[in-house]
C-alpha cells in the first residue's frame, strides 16, 4: 500500500486516538459509572456500549459518504460536506455547550450506548472523518469492496483505536490519578474540536 493510498486509514486511526482521549467521548462516564459502584469491572463494561454508539454514529456518516460518491460528483460531495462542517463548527461554538446529553449512573447498556451514539453524533464525529472517506470512493468498486465494506473497515479501524485509548485513559485515571487533575489543567477538548471542524470544512470547500 502507498503512502497515500495508507493515509486515510492513519487518519482513521488518528482521530480514533483523538476521540478516545476526549472525556466528552466515554472515559469520563467510564470512569464515573465506576467510582460510583466502586468496582474496576463497571469501568471496563461500559467500554463497549461506549464504542458500540460511537461506532454506529460514525458508521451513518460514513455509508452515506461512500454512498453518495459512487453516484455523486466528488466535487459536489466535497463542497457540501465543507459546508456541513463549518455550520457544524458554528453550531458548536455557540450552543454545543448548552446541550449536553445528560443522564444518571445507573444507566443500563443500552442507555449507554444510547448516551454514546447522541454525544459523538452531537460533537460531529462521523463528520470529522469524511475527508479521510472522500479519497475511498474516487476508485472503482470492486468485488468485496463497496460501499457497504469500506465503511465497515473504515469505522472498525477507526473504533479500535478509540476503544483501546479510551480503556487505558478510563483506567489510569480510575486506579491511580482520579478525576481532580480536570479542575488543574486538562486540555480544552472542545474549543480544539470546534476548532477541527471550522479547519477541516474550509479545507474541503477550498479543495472542491
Amino acid at each position: 500500500m502507498t503512502v497515500q493510498g495508507a493515509w486515510p486509514w492513519l487518519t482513521f486511526a488518528g482521530l480514533g486516538l483523538f476521540h478516545g482521549l476526549n472525556p466528552a467521548m466515554g472515559w469520563l462516564f467510564a470512569v464515573a459509572l465506576g467510582l460510583h459502584r466502586r468496582s474496576r469491572r463497571a469501568v471496563l463494561l461500559a467500554l463497549a456500549p461506549v464504542a458500540a454508539g460511537h461506532a454506529l454514529s460514525v458508521w451513518l456518516v460514513a455509508a452515506s459518504v461512500l454512498a453518495m460518491g459512487a453516484v455523486i460528483d466528488m466535487a459536489a460531495v466535497r463542497f457540501a460536506a465543507g459546508a456541513i462542517l463549518v455550520l457544524w463548527a458554528g453550531y458548536h461554538w455557540t450552543y454545543g455547550h448548552r446541550h449536553r446529553v445528560r443522564v444518571g449512573m445507573t444507566v443500563g447498556v443500552l442507555g449507554l450506548a444510547l448516551w454514546s451514539f447522541l454525544m459523538a453524533t452531537a460533537h460531529g464525529a462521523g463528520l470529522m472523518l469524511v475527508p479521510a472517506f472522500v479519497p475511498l470512493c474516487t476508485g472503482t468498486p470492486t468485488l468485496g469492496q463497496g460501499p457497504l465494506l469500506l465503511s465497515l473497515r473504515a469505522v472498525a479501524v477507526h473504533t479500535v483505536t478509540m476503544l483501546t485509548v479510551t480503556g487505558l485513559v478510563a483506567l489510569v485515571v480510575h486506579e491511580w490519578v482520579g478525576l481532580a487533575f480536570l479542575r488543574r489543567g486538562w486540555i480544552n477538548f472542545d474549543l480544539l474540536w470546534t476548532g477541527a471542524l471550522a479547519a477541516t470544512g474550509l479545507a474541503l470547500i477550498v479543495t472542491a
